[in-house]
């Protein structure tokens, strides 16, 4: 379903609300996937949707109800379902109401034809080039390749009126020997970035060259770790970025604002506009999102905000909205890690003994406020030695806070996209002192 036809479908359900505020959010998917383990593949998904979301405002009392049903007497139903679920909540006489905007363009590249129609058999050549590398290095590889095309439209009964279509592929990938295994990804707009054998190439050698991994003592550790691991650790950090957060006192931030949390090195952004992310230019109220610093040179300057927020605590809506209401309220959506001036390369030959970490696995709180996190190493943990890879390492345990990670940070000039089920961000390979590993394991 295209622009057209999905503000189409929002006309036809806002006709059907006779009085009070109504927000209709029309949201169509069409994705694939492709999964393969012991070299060969053993699914294909296929998913394609339309449902509308609709949300009511009578006096002062909301209701919402979303439905994938879209002839008309499915959707009066929902509006009418709305109203009555809204006539049973309580009212709220300081809510922000419906946002009024005109529409807001998307940043260039947002759209890709060939991702949006790349079909089963072109995942499958993918996986062939994937597996084609992996099993001639006596290999086996897991993994996985999808393509989607999405799209957007939010219309109100205050005259906003916006849409917004993109695509999305990834390819993630690992390699498995006897004692060692190797990951690599690769997430993008553009389906034409997905390159399998360079893929393989570097999730194979990473296995080889962990091979017969040694056990190193805990402790705290000089680290280099790559984007798959880094993008993973920070998206633990963005909650804090919530003005919610923030007012609750549950963010490291309610320790103020304009002051210095990290290195110098370091600056944050949400940025939907990155050439990696070409990401929607409204939140899911309809109002245009805001290009903003979390952190800058280590100083928080920012909070994300959406109506009810921006209201609440007398700032600026930055358009970070959650479809509303939210129990979680506004959220970093684009985060992007400014890159330093040496290459990944250079920051492990500075290296005089420390861990080139690939990725991170089942990171979970310890100490919010404090952004200690737990977690294990995983799919290519390996010891620098005099600024040279040595060999690979069995997978341990760290503890560790990220904002002390951040205040002994340095970073390579290469980014890369990277992404998990619930966050995705643009980071560079980081090299950060004194990360504090907590035991170790035997594989």
């Amino acid at each position: 379903m295209d622009s057209a036809a999905r503000e189409a479908l929002a006309e036809r359900v806002l006709s059907f609300a006779p009085d009070g505020e109504t927000e209709v959010l029309v949201f169509d998917v069409d994705s694939g996937l492709t999964r393969f383990t012991q070299n060969a593949i053993h699914q294909n998904v296929a998913h394609v949707d339309t449902s509308v979301r609709v949300r009511t405002i009578v006096d002062g009392r909301t209701g919402v109800v979303m439905t994938n049903a879209l002839d008309d007497a499915s959707l009066r139903a929902a509006v009418a379902n709305a109203r009555a679920i809204g006539a049973l909540a309580p009212r709220d006489d300081d809510a922000a109401g419906l946002v009024a905007n005109a529409p807001v363009a998307a940043p260039d590249g947002a759209f890709d034809t060939a991702t949006a129609t790349a079909s089963p058999a072109e995942r499958a050549r993918v996986v062939a080039d994937i597996v084609r590398v992996v099993e001639g290095a006596g290999l086996w590889a897991a993994g996985y390749v999808t393509n989607e095309r999405s799209g957007i439209t939010i219309a109100n009964s205050s005259g906003t009126r916006s849409s917004y279509d993109t695509t999305s592929c990834g390819l993630n990938v690992k390699a498995n020997g006897d004692d060692s295994t190797g990951f690599a990804e690769r997430n993008s707009i553009r389906f034409d970035d997905l390159d399998g054998t360079s893929a393989g190439t570097i999730a194979t050698e990473k296995t080889l060259a962990s091979k017969a991994p040694v056990t190193v003592e805990p402790g705290e550790w000089t680290v280099i770790l790559e984007p798959p691991a880094f993008g993973e650790l920070l998206s633990y950090l963005t909650g804090h970025f919530s003005a919610q957060s923030y007012d609750e006192g549950s963010s490291f931030l309610a320790n103020g604002l304009d002051r210095a949390y990290a290195g110098d090195d370091v600056t944050l952004s949400d940025d939907y506009a990155h050439p990696l992310f070409a990401g929607q230019p409204f939140d899911y109220e309809g109002y245009p999102t805001r290009r903003l610093s979390l952190l800058e040179r280590g100083v928080a300057h920012e909070l994300v905000t959406d109506s009810a927020w921006a209201k609440r605590l007398h700032r600026s809506n930055t358009g970070h909205g959650l479809p509303a209401p939210s129990a979680y309220g506004p959220a970093v959506q684009h985060l992007v890690v400014a890159g330093g001036t040496q290459s990944a390369a250079d920051l492990v030959r500075g290296t005089k003994r420390g861990l080139l970490v690939t990725r991170f696995w089942y990171i979970r709180p310890v100490d919010h406020i404090k952004t200690i996190v737990t977690g294990m190493t995983r799919d290519g943990t390996f010891l620098i030695e005099n600024g040279e890879i040595v060999g690979g390492v069995r997978n341990m345990r760290f503890n560790q806070s990220i904002l002390e990670a951040l205040g002994a940070a340095t970073f390579s000039s290469e980014i890369a996209r990277t992404g998990g089920y619930s966050y995705a961000s643009i980071v560079p390979t980081v090299k950060i002192e004194n990360f504090r590993f907590s035991s170790g394991t035997d594989f």
